[in-house]
């Protein structure tokens, strides 16, 4: 099977281009041909297909752009596309790579894989400036998931990485669905690389400082703890963005790494004593499998897909609530027992989680799209409730 991969994200900071480098490196170990399109400087060594975004490309964030013109390199792709041959195309979202991909597979009439990895629609309620009134904030939100829904109908199956998300992606895109969960490098993220003590407590989080991540909330979990008595401790804010200077006015307990990579972030999560994720964003949370891998217990908000990873009780907690949250993250930080027999567990349960079992999951949905598209159009099947919702959600 030859599958030809669009990513709006491939060198950037983030779960989707983390993702891609994975399943790109994936597919190499097992021999499967995998041509990756996406934005970036001309690399014909890396096999990868990488155009430039031009002058009219824009900031999504720091580091992740949108060229509204980037069709204008549709022959380019298109030819390289036919010379590889593929199989099935796959796309990770409606970005100005993925429309690409969506163009050419109904143009070449291969079967196309969609990918939802980001709640886009929930972005844009979020970002509304905080005096716009609830009910538009709500219309803007619906309005965004209702286009989201009709981009995700072009597919012939879609994917999505936790159960609960991929139902509703299923049923707004009418498209059978499969789950393309994400794997840890267990050998990179390990707690034998903590370097530090046991004092000051280290209570950690990585990721994207946006106000869509619901970072601020960490000065709510510092005034807490130093409420509750807790003196000896810092806060570890592991990652980059627009609310990082505001955080670091706001937080006392606060130490800024910036963004870290490879051995220098297994490192800083190795020396964390437990994690936070307070997002209520995250479709699944790469970082708090990391945190698990590297055996560090975590607490994650009920909202969205880290919620999927956590063994609650076990490898850490979901939280109910903001109030349980900050109950349970003192609870952890007083309690050093229980730290250490969650530790053990996180590291166990994330031990369990590997990339190749990702692929082989999807490499089932890439053979369902095949399936659908070989059908005549007539007689192809819109939605079925016995997708991976049903059949394909193996417990890892």
């Amino acid at each position: 099977m030859r599958i030809a991969f669009f990513t709006d994200s491939f060198h950037e900071v983030n779960g989707v281009a983390h993702t891609s480098r994975m399943l790109a490196a994936m597919a190499e170990r097992l021999g499967v041909p995998f041509l990756v399109v996406c934005a970036g400087e001309a690399d014909p060594a890396s096999g990868r297909l990488q155009i430039p975004r031009g002058r009219a490309a824009f900031a999504v964030e720091r580091d992740l752009f949108y060229d509204p013109l980037y069709y204008r390199n549709r022959a380019a792709v298109e030819a390289r596309v036919r010379d590889f041959a593929p199989d099935v195309i796959h796309i990770t979202g409606p970005s100005d790579v993925g429309t690409i991909g969506v163009v050419l597979a109904k143009k070449l009439q291969l079967p196309l894989v969609a990918s939802w990895h980001t709640n886009l629609h929930e972005y844009a309620g979020e970002r509304l400036p905080a005096w716009v009134p609830g009910g538009l904030r709500r219309a803007a939100v619906s309005a965004s998931f209702f286009a989201l829904s009709r981009f995700y109908q072009l597919a012939d199956v879609v994917l999505a990485p936790n159960a609960e998300l991929l139902a509703i992606v299923e049923q707004a895109s009418r498209r059978a669905g499969f789950l393309m969960r994400r794997g840890v490098d267990a050998a990179l993220f390990d707690p034998a690389r903590r370097s530090v003590g046991r004092r000051p407590l280290r209570i950690g989080t990585v990721g994207r400082l946006s106000v869509e991540k619901n970072i601020h909330f960490l000065t709510t979990l510092e005034r807490y703890l130093v409420t509750q008595g807790l003196e000896e401790f810092r806060i570890v804010v592991i990652g980059d963005g627009a609310e990082r200077a505001k955080l670091e006015q706001d937080l006392q307990h606060g130490e800024f790494t910036g963004v870290l990579r490879g051995e220098a972030l297994a490192r800083a999560y190795a020396d964390l004593d437990l994690f936070v994720f307070p997002s209520r964003t995250d479709t699944f949370g790469n970082v708090v499998l990391e945190a698990l891998a590297s055996g560090v217990p975590a607490i994650v908000t009920a909202a969205g897909g880290p919620k999927f990873i956590v063994e609650s009780g076990e490898s850490g907690y979901v939280a109910a609530d903001d109030n349980t949250f900050l109950r349970l993250t003192h609870r952890l930080a007083t309690d050093a027992c229980l730290r250490q027999r969650m530790a053990a567990q996180a590291r166990k349960q994330a031990l369990g989680t590997t990339w190749e079992k990702v692929f082989a999951e999807i490499e089932l949905a890439y053979r369902a799209a095949i399936l659908r598209n070989s059908l005549p159009p007539h007689s192809r099947p819109a939605y079925s409730s016995a997708g991976s919702t049903a059949t394909n959600s193996p417990s890892t």
